[in-house]
């Protein structure tokens, strides 16, 4: 059986606001039962441990997804939910692949975090993939710093500037993810119509643009397993 370690972040504090953000509910029940219903089993781990943060936008009507409501209902995911790992905490060496779900928290926490580029670098040293989702790419930055170069000329997506603005969000964030991952030397992909589904793959490295592009993301990770290439 495939094993998957899906990171999410544990940030929840939006700049210059009381709104709050955190995993986009949408962009971890999409992948996750992708996942379980190809026979795969999930961890889940987080840089603090315990339940992270849920965007509150990512739960209002227009934005719930068929798997957000499977989720409402499934206890052990919810269990899986509340309870994840602290990345320290983790034996990442069983697991087959890695899954960075987005919200806005990953641009804080995960952007930062040493341990998870290090977990990053040692699946992809391995041979293992690694994909990411909408501001789940922010995970390699860190990666980048630890080892300059990482992203030059690298075919990757994520949440871009225009749908950051459309967001409403552009003035609460340190930084656009498209415009840091440019800077980074990335061959940044987008779609041509704002928040419809887009993914990019690049060797080992599987990324999506936006809460429509998880599932599909998830797919394209479990074909890439499948097929062994």
């Amino acid at each position: 059986m495939k094993k998957i370690l899906m990171i999410l972040t544990s940030h929840e504090d939006m700049e210059n606001t009381d709104s709050k953000t955190g995993v986009w509910l949408g962009e971890f029940t999409d992948p996750y039962y992708e996942f379980i219903d190809a026979g795969y089993e999930v961890t889940l781990a987080s840089p603090k441990g315990g339940r992270p943060p849920v965007d509150p936008m990512s739960t209002v009507t227009e934005n719930i997804t068929a798997a957000n409501r499977r989720f409402q209902d499934d206890t052990v995911a919810q269990q899986k939910f509340n309870n994840t790992l602290r990345l320290e905490d983790v034996r990442t060496g069983e697991f087959d692949a890695l899954f960075y779900p987005g919200g806005h928290g990953p641009i804080w926490d995960l952007a930062g975090s040493t341990i998870s580029a290090e977990i990053i670098l040692d699946y992809l040293g391995a041979g293992k993939p690694v994909a990411a989702v909408c501001h789940g790419p922010a995970a390699f930055i860190k990666v980048a710093e630890l080892r300059p170069g990482f992203l030059q000329g690298k075919k990757i997506t994520g949440f871009t500037n225009t749908e950051e603005v459309l967001a409403f969000r552009s003035d609460n964030v340190p930084y656009k993810l498209e415009t840091k991952l440019k800077e980074l030397g990335a061959s940044f992909h987008s779609a041509v119509v704002p928040f419809t589904s887009h993914i990019e793959r690049d060797g080992l490295l599987i990324t999506g643009q936006n809460p429509l592009s998880a599932g599909p993301t998830a797919k394209a990770l479990i074909g890439f397993l499948e097929r062994g290439a």
